[in-house]
């Protein structure tokens, strides 16, 4: 009985903490903390105490989830937390060297926006976002948005089990192309906001021409078409204006010196192509209100996610990626 109380004791007595960081063993005892028992662990080089591990680790990562979602700097966190900015800066760096696993709520159907950003030119992130209940469905971090990813990406979803009902987007050729690859009896909204803003932006403020003056007029009403009639209105007035200036957007140009052609107005026929090309899908949301006529609510999930990583420059881009993927997580759980 004896012998067995010993072993248990010194077996207690030397047991080997192990690294909360790496799972290492190679731990060596280094002085006290706020009279506790610290260690260093030779693997890795962090500092602990053996001491309420989880608890401290769960308090961390409350602060941590702070500095991904609500744009606070390590000084702030530092002074709310009582940690110090060193022991934050450690732990926060040993979180975003691990990926987290994007959870979602299992819908039905979803109806979904799709788009990509960049981040200063180095880093574009597609992001798949079901618009009803605000979730992220999928993401990828890229260099660009290219047809073989995003065909690869429609394909992940439908094998998960979810079905589409819509899509809006902004056009972007590679997306369509794979949208009718994969599902292309998915209904397909095109952003109207793209339509108006990127035409007002080739027609200019105050247009030279009669008719890029028309165009705009036209132009400017797209957002105000919520019922049939009164988009079968704008398409009238639309197909008028561009039988009325056929002559016109036709007209080219001709230079000697190279022997080449070139339509004269281009900016007024290149908002005219722009929206016969994308007439067939601009008013799909009249037939399912469940679709959303813009890509706005994506977008502005763009501009916080970006007002938040400005907060912290200096990260480097596997670091920027890892805080993408982190606040993408963390606004899936919110939600």
């Amino acid at each position: 009985m004896e012998l067995c109380f010993n072993k248990l004791f010194y077996g207690w007595k030397f047991k080997k903490n192990r690294c909360w960081s790496c799972r290492s063993l190679d731990v060596i005892s280094w002085g006290k903390q706020n009279g506790k028992r610290r260690f260093k662990c030779k693997n890795c080089g962090i500092y602990f105490t053996s001491e309420n591990k989880s608890v401290s680790l769960k308090n961390k990562e409350i602060w941590f989830k702070k500095w991904i979602v609500e744009k606070q700097t390590y000084e702030q966190i530092s002074t709310e937390s009582g940690y110090s900015v060193s022991t934050l800066q450690r732990y926060f760096n040993v979180m975003l060297g691990k990926a987290p696993r994007l959870s979602y709520s299992q819908n039905k159907e979803v109806y979904l926006l799709i788009d990509g950003t960049y981040f200063s030119n180095e880093i574009c992130l597609v992001v798949y976002r079901d618009n009803t209940f605000k979730q992220t469905q999928l993401y990828r971090i890229t260099d660009g948005e290219h047809y073989e990813e995003l065909k690869e990406d429609l394909e992940n979803i439908l094998n998960l089990g979810i079905k589409i009902g819509g899509i809006t987007c902004d056009g972007d050729k590679s997306l369509l192309k794979a949208i009718r690859k994969v599902c292309p009896k998915v209904p397909v909204q095109r952003c109207l906001v793209h339509i108006q803003r990127m035409c007002k932006i080739w027609l200019s403020a105050y247009p030279k021409s009669i008719a890029g003056f028309e165009l705009r007029e036209i132009v400017c009403k797209i957002h105000f078409i919520d019922n049939e009639i009164k988009k079968q209105y704008w398409i009238k007035e639309f197909l008028d204006w561009s039988e009325k200036h056929k002559e016109f957007l036709n007209e080219k140009s001709y230079s000697q010196e190279t022997g080449r052609y070139w339509y004269t107005h281009k900016m007024v026929r290149r908002c005219f192509s722009v929206i016969r090309k994308a007439l067939p899908n601009m008013f799909i949301f009249l037939q399912n209100h469940n679709i959303p006529k813009t890509t706005n609510a994506i977008e502005s999930f763009f501009g916080h996610l970006k007002g938040n990583l400005n907060i912290h420059r200096g990260l480097t881009k596997s670091r920027r990626k890892k805080f993408i993927q982190w606040y993408l997580f963390y606004k899936n759980l919110k939600s």
